[in-house]
């Protein structure tokens, strides 16, 4: 008993110690000063790595059960943290990119220049997420999920506003407000869950009391029509999706975490939660909230893939390929099968590669050749080969091309559809591949422009200052390419680690 209790502080212990480390030492950062900006980075990417490292040792321990941090009322309201298998996918992904994320803030940083008071702050901030998001990971009920939840919202926005400008300061804005919103929505499913559940800890199956429920099931289902749509506008579901673009005014390496990790994730890992941990895949399976939310899943699909046909800024494209992508998760989530989930799970983890990748490859476009639309990267392949080659490797994957990651994502998704014998299931399918050729459109554009421009392009008109960025880019994504084929050659461990976690066995 005594051995159980001191492996449960010392668990306790670490996870507290991931969450807060990233703001002590964002917080420090204020105050030391440093001699040169070397050291300053070395710092940085110091206690991040440091707690990258603590994360992995943490989840290489195992599952816990839930650990209480302070009752509020009772047994049933309090704050806990627990590990479990969902647990380890989400908090894997997010510690595995954040230091990958800082290493390639460096240069950009640099070279948006914007003042050393400045810049700390804009650090306190960037790594305080990383902190709040693995939070958002390890909570044990929905109390402690929804509270880390509405504080990512407060450590992102400055973030969204960093740049100060009035485009950055009006996408905060809107960001901040259309957060709320959800978060009210949230919140009203929150309440009745803890009304009508045995109790509020996140159990596989679900919690809710049926006896208590009786005639009131259409009641508790629009209750989780509206807790789905609360979450769904982090994951930038139809018709919540117009801050994700608004919000690429940010700097390159905060709209990479946004659109890859931090955010948008947070919001898909809650709608998971809810649906097979709160309310139960048997109480919503077969009724009309499954069909209406499907509905909305499979229109922000195809909807999100037409609108980055047509955008021609390149950050603003990729964030509208988001909003696509982000509903094949949720696609996963609402077909409400092990198999779904597993097709869920898979493309949030290779979702967040690639997405990264394409981000990070468009942020070196804009430093080195200050190219923030399409028509302006006409034969800078030549220039920039090293970026354009991993930046089509990207595309590729995030067609779906077999040999990368998003293949086997994709298909575990249109396999659970298949297997469902769900009619709308079927017609999500055709979604899927609608988005495949409106994804082969919108990426391959960029890359031909690129590498084909027309016969009348003076490659003259490229300036002499534009090349491939130095290794602090170049090294994240280089390591991100080599992810994303092995996880598309050798997916079979990752695919294995989700099955079991889509089971409840872990």
């Amino acid at each position: 008993m005594q051995v159980m209790e001191r492996y449960g502080y010392y668990m306790l212990g670490l996870m507290l110690t991931v969450m807060i480390l990233p703001l002590v030492g964002g917080i420090l950062l204020q105050f030391i000063k440093f001699e040169n900006r070397k050291f300053k980075q070395l710092y940085i990417f110091g206690y991040v790595f440091i707690n990258t490292l603590l994360v992995y040792i943490l989840l290489s321990n195992g599952t816990t059960e839930n650990i209480r941090l302070i009752n509020f009322a009772g047994e049933k309201l309090n704050l806990s943290l627990k590990i479990d298998g969902m647990s380890m996918v989400f908090a894997g992904l997010v510690a595995t990119l954040w230091p990958i994320s800082v290493l390639y803030s460096f240069p950009y940083m640099e070279h948006e220049n914007i003042g050393t008071i400045h810049e700390n702050i804009f650090y306190l901030f960037y790594t305080t997420t990383f902190g709040v998001t693995l939070g958002i990971a390890m909570s044990g009920n929905i109390l402690t999920m929804y509270c880390f939840y509405e504080l990512l919202t407060l450590v992102t926005v400055p973030l969204v506003m960093s740049t100060l400008t009035r485009e950055a300061v009006l996408a905060s804005r809107k960001y901040f407000y259309y957060s709320l919103g959800g978060a009210a929505f949230a919140f009203i499913g929150m309440i009745f869950l803890i009304m009508y559940g045995d109790s509020i800890e996140f159990i596989y199956g679900g919690v809710l009391n049926l006896s208590a429920i009786g005639s009131s099931k259409n009641l508790l289902l629009l209750i989780y029509v509206l807790a789905f749509m609360g979450f769904g506008v982090k994951a930038a579901i139809c018709p919540f999706n117009s801050w994700l673009p608004q919000a690429g005014v940010a700097p390159t390496p905060v709209t990479a975490l946004l659109h890859a990790v931090a955010v948008v994730k947070a919001g898909a890992f809650a709608i998971m939660r809810i649906t097979y941990y709160s309310f139960g895949c048997d109480f919503v399976r077969g009724t009309w909230a499954q069909y209406l939310l499907m509905a909305i899943i499979i229109f922000t699909i195809v909807y999100g893939c037409s609108m980055a046909v047509k955008e021609t800024h390149i950050k603003r494209r990729l964030a509208y390929s988001t909003i696509s992508n982000l509903s094949y998760i949720l696609f996963g989530v609402i077909i409400m099968t092990p198999l779904g989930l597993v097709g869920a799970l898979s493309h949030m983890i290779f979702h967040g590669v690639m997405k990264i990748t394409s981000f990070f490859c468009a942020g070196a476009m804009i430093t080195q050749a200050h190219a923030n639309y399409v028509h302006e990267l006409d034969g800078m392949a030549k220039k920039m080969p090293k970026i354009f080659k991993i930046f089509t490797i990207s595309a590729l994957a995030l067609m779906g091309v077999p040999g990368l990651c998003g293949f086997v994502s994709k298909w575990n998704l249109a396999k659970a559809a298949v297997e469902s014998g769900n009619l709308m299931a079927y017609i999500g399918i055709g979604g899927l591949l609608v988005s495949a050729l409106l994804t082969a459109i919108y990426m391959l554009t960029i890359v031909v422009r690129a590498y084909f421009p027309e016969k009348s392009f003076n490659y003259d008109s490229i300036s002499d200052h534009v090349k491939d960025p130095d290794w602090r880019m170049l090294l994240p994504l280089t390591l991100l390419v080599i992810a994303m084929f092995v996880m598309g050659v050798y997916s079979t461990p990752f695919v294995e680690f989700f099955t079991k976690v889509a089971s409840g066995l872990i």
